[in-house]
């Protein structure tokens, strides 16, 4: 399956689906993100269980903002609506492949438990005594 064009309007929706979605943020301008497109199509074709798309950040400068894009490409992987890597820089097929094969390997439970602990440590900010 090749990989979806995402708007605004379709990222929240998207990104918190069940399942790993990875979201490549790029611009028509921008070399590296022309030499990664094909790698991150390839990887797509080997990985039609997962949601591979693509964020133009020209066409959607306020997302990519929101988002805190400051360089592209930048790829961020979702897994069950958790955000559980984001990076800039190009990377290569194997690579690609790998980081997919982590995200897979990811107990949720544990992610999710992370998360809370993480959560509940800053509950009282940085001057508080407790």
């Amino acid at each position: 399956m090749s990989a979806i064009t995402l708007t605004r309007d379709q990222f929240e929706e998207t990104v918190t689906a069940d399942g790993i979605t990875l979201v490549d943020f790029w611009a028509e301008w921008c070399g590296p993100c022309k030499s990664f497109a094909p790698v991150f199509e390839a990887t797509a074709e080997k990985y039609p269980d997962h949601t591979f798309a693509k964020v133009d950040t020209e066409t959607e400068q306020e997302l990519a903002g929101a988002l805190q894009i400051r360089s592209i490409p930048t790829l961020m992987i979702f897994r069950d609506g958790i955000l559980v890597f984001s990076q800039p820089g190009a990377m290569p097929g194997e690579a690609l492949e790998d980081l997919v094969g982590q995200v897979e390997a990811l107990d949720m439970e544990e992610v999710r438990a992370e998360i809370a602990a993480h959560a509940a440590n800053h509950e009282h900010g940085p001057d508080c005594n407790h």
